[in-house]
């Protein structure tokens, strides 16, 4: 039975369907709430690592110094060849891990936008269930550089590196497609200060409109699941 341990930034930022997923596997799930002083467990207890979001950025060490901690335990997660996942924060906390750098955005990228497959990725087993073009949820106003080695997977208008994999055993991703509608709600109302106008920014109500792609996005998260699943023997 796998071990998939979860780090979690904030409460509000839960694992959403990526849980579902677990559950439906039988797997043993686990986790640290960081932002409330939990233990991190010791690396062998854990199989996956799943690092979640949060409205933190990677360099707000003095403000939350167990960012200091889990980068480490990210760093060896990655000399161990665990699988690890990482959304939003958790793909920025990944990529400086690997050597890349972290950054401000040109734009916040908040609501139900569009992201591209890059082409070169057309045959990768991980994403073959990904169209050429995904309507995926965001909340982000960093981002990342691609990390050396890594695969280049989406990009948008807004923010060109919305997605790398490293080893086909990590992948980070800028955008939600663990959301659920319980999820989205409490983004929507802890994050509602940063609805404001911008180009790249959506207000509540047309995020909520938009919650009928959640169901796909939902099947995208589980085909990468599927996949890490598959790899991972």
């Amino acid at each position: 039975m796998k071990r998939i341990h979860i780090f979690l930034h904030v409460p509000y930022e839960t694992p959403g369907c990526i849980e579902t997923w677990i559950k439906e596997k039988g797997y043993f799930c686990s986790s640290t709430e960081l932002y409330a002083g939990e233990v991190i467990p010791d690396i062998s207890e854990v199989d996956w690592l799943i690092v979640m979001g949060g409205p933190m950025s990677v360099h707000d060490t003095d403000i939350y110094p167990w960012l200091l901690e889990e980068k480490k335990f990210i760093e060896e997660a990655v000399t161990r060849e665990k699988v690890i996942i990482g959304i939003c924060l958790g793909s920025q906390l990944i990529a400086e891990v690997l050597g890349s750098s972290v950054y401000k955005n040109n734009f916040k990228e908040i609501g139900w936008l569009p992201v591209e497959k890059n082409p070169e990725i057309a045959d990768l087993s991980l994403l073959k269930r990904f169209n050429e073009i995904e309507t995926v949820f965001h909340w982000h106003g960093d981002t990342f550089s691609i990390p050396n080695g890594a695969v280049h997977g989406f990009s948008s208008e807004g923010c060109v590196n919305q997605c790398f994999i490293y080893n086909n055993r990590i992948i980070g991703l800028q955008f939600h497609v663990e959301v659920m509608e319980t999820l989205l709600e409490s983004m929507i109302e802890n994050g509602i200060d940063e609805l404001v106008p911008d180009k790249y920014i959506q207000d509540a109500a047309l995020m909520r409109r938009g919650a009928h792609n959640i169901k796909r996005n939902n099947e995208l998260m589980f085909s990468i699941l599927d996949g890490m699943d598959e790899l991972d023997v």
